[in-house]
Parts: structure tokens; sequence; C-alpha cells
């Protein structure tokens, strides 16, 4: 693979991980503002709306992958299995336990699940099965 293209492809999971990220911070920030709940079901309802999306996006435009959808996802889930929980909890205790901001505190999350979901996608989600949907066949196809 052309480092062009592979450079091409991280550049494309930013920007779509950009609009998951709008979709997520406000998503978080309506739900910290209109509601008296605690920083972690906010960030965990902004987070899993996040997923979907950026899931649905990159999937389909950045890693171009025709992979069995199920089986994706649940390596995604995978992931969040463990990201989730740890984040929640870092979160939970920086905003609540050391008062620090929220939106810090979410920003830190939303830096630190960029770059490990980048990683993990390219070489666990969707290795062996990149460049393989019909938009990728199209377009070697020129």
């Amino acid at each position: 693979m052309k480092k062009s293209s592979e450079l091409w492809r991280a550049v494309k999971f930013v920007l779509f991980s950009a609009s998951a990220g709008i979709i997520e911070i406000g998503l978080f920030t309506a739900l910290n503002e209109l509601t008296d709940w605690p920083y972690w079901p906010c960030y965990l309802i902004a987070l899993a709306a996040s997923v979907l999306w950026n899931f649905t996006l990159n999937r389909q435009f950045t890693f171009q992958s025709a992979n069995n959808v199920p089986k994706a996802m649940l390596l995604v889930a995978l992931f969040y299995a463990v990201f989730t929980p740890l984040t929640t909890l870092l979160g939970n205790w920086l905003a609540e336990g050391l008062h620090w901001n929220e939106y810090l505190v979410t920003a830190i999350n939303m830096a630190l699940n960029l770059s490990t979901e980048y990683l993990y996608d390219r070489f666990v989600v969707f290795r062996g099965s990149i460049d393989t949907n019909e938009r990728a066949k199209k377009k070697s196809e020129k």
C-alpha cells in the first residue's frame, strides 16, 4: 500500500472522527446543561451516539470494508468494553472527584479515543478487509 493512500486514510478517519466528536460534545453539552445528572451518564450516552456514527462512516468511506458487519461491530464493541469503563471511571474521578472541568475531561477522553481507535480499527477490526467494498472496487477499476 502506498504511503499517500494510508495518509489519506488517516486524514479521512480524523475528519469523520471530528464529525463524531461534534455529535459527542453536542449531546454531552445538552445532557450536562439540561439535566442534573452526574458526569458519567452524560458521557456514556454521548459516547454511544458518536461511536455508532463513527463506525458507520469509517467502515464505508475510510476503510472501505466489505467485511461482515456484525463481526466488525463485535470487534468495535470489544474495544469499547475496555475503553468505556476506563474512560468513564477516569472521567468521573477527574470531573467529580478532582473537580476538573467536565469539558476538559471529555476533550481528553475524545483525544484518547481518536488515537487508540484508529490503530485498533486499522490493525484489528478492518485488517484484511480494507478497500474491499464496491466503492473501493470501482475506484481501483479506473
